[in-house]
């Protein structure tokens, strides 16, 4: 606890642990003393202004914080102030946090972050070119020589440029998936009726060619990046124009406002989902049904759940098998209040 000038009148064990003081040896110090010499000219004027309008608060809201330990080293911190008013006046609580384990832990993900886009680098030069090589010989060796081919030959270059192709997909789908997080724009608020009707427009022939019927309500706005909303919504939909009944799809998009989140849903009429399926679904490879029958790398869900789960919200499905399935995920709302 901190008097208006700066004086410590208050000192609990832990903040003896963390900065590495005896209470005696804080108590009528400034707290300045607890703050590195490159922070301490500024840091008076910052405690005016706390007083000036004291109510509680996070300290240094945007900027990175550091306390400085008796024996010269310094220490991330979260601070949090809270006003105190006693016969005496007023007095400032501070809680002061050591956040220096979540600090290596952001540098670690940095770092691994680094290391997914090297990699997506190496996947989408290195390994994509030899896979086009592959197809376009074989591709080549079929229409040059054809006709000397029997049709069992003809079979195996049909297996060969198929695998490739899969291949290919396979390695977009992961890359899409690893830079979810690295490439993704920061959330600002945007329509998600626009977002809707830009995914529908890349879905027209599977629209046409499945016959199938979309509706909609009006859609809000939300916080959230333009292109991976988008997204979402084209793997949603797609994947209600792909797990298709005997009828003609039919998809309603909808939305209903819950405190500070809109959840949006897609609803279809396809073949639904049994129950003991619906977290396994939106791991990374997952299927429930048969590539012949389904086509398809298993990534769609696990893309849009990486990307739900980066704007803060989730995404969960209720389905019955036979009778369609129902995809929500919530995001933030663009205006706060309910």
């Amino acid at each position: 606890m901190v008097d208006r000038t700066g004086k410590v009148t208050l000192v609990n064990r832990e903040i003896e642990q963390l900065f590495g003081y005896a209470r005696e040896e804080l108590l009528g110090e400034t707290i300045e003393c607890l703050i590195p010499a490159r922070f301490r000219e500024r840091h008076p004027h910052f405690r005016e202004e706390f007083y000036s309008e004291p109510q509680s608060r996070a300290m240094g809201a945007g900027r990175d914080l550091y306390g400085l330990r008796k024996d010269g080293t310094e220490i991330p911190v979260e601070i949090g102030l809270n006003p105190v008013e006693t016969d005496e006046g007023l007095f400032v609580l501070a809680s002061i946090v050591d956040i220096s384990a979540r600090k290596r832990a952001e540098l670690e993900l940095r770092r691994s972050n680094e290391e997914l886009e090297r990699f997506a680098y190496v996947a989408s030069h290195d390994l994509q070119e030899p896979l086009r090589t592959v197809t376009s010989y074989v591709q080549l060796l079929e229409r040059r020589y054809g006709a000397a081919l029997d049709d069992e030959a003809r079979e195996f270059v049909g297996f060969a440029v198929d695998g490739a192709k899969r291949m290919q997909a396979l390695i977009q789908d992961l890359l899409s998936f690893s830079r979810v997080g690295t490439r993704g724009a920061a959330p600002e608020p945007i329509g998600a009726e626009a977002a809707a009707e830009a995914a529908l427009e890349s879905l027209t022939a599977a629209i046409a060619e499945t016959g199938a019927v979309i509706t909609r309500d009006p859609l809000p706005k939300v916080l959230a990046d333009a292109a991976q909303l988008r997204q979402l919504f084209v793997n949603l939909i797609g994947n209600a124009l792909k797990f298709r009944g005997e009828e003609p799809p039919v998809v309603h998009l909808g939305a209903e406002r819950e405190g500070r989140f809109w959840t949006l849903s897609v609803r279809d009429n396809g073949i639904g989902i049994e129950a003991e399926y619906f977290e396994r679904i939106f791991v990374i490879f997952q299927r429930l049904q048969g590539r012949d029958a389904y086509p398809g790398t298993g990534i769609g869900l696990a893309i849009c759940k990486k990307i739900v789960e980066r704007h803060g919200g989730r995404i969960w499905v209720e389905s019955t098998p036979g009778e369609g399935s129902v995809f929500s995920f919530s995001l933030p709302a663009a205006e706060l209040s309910p």
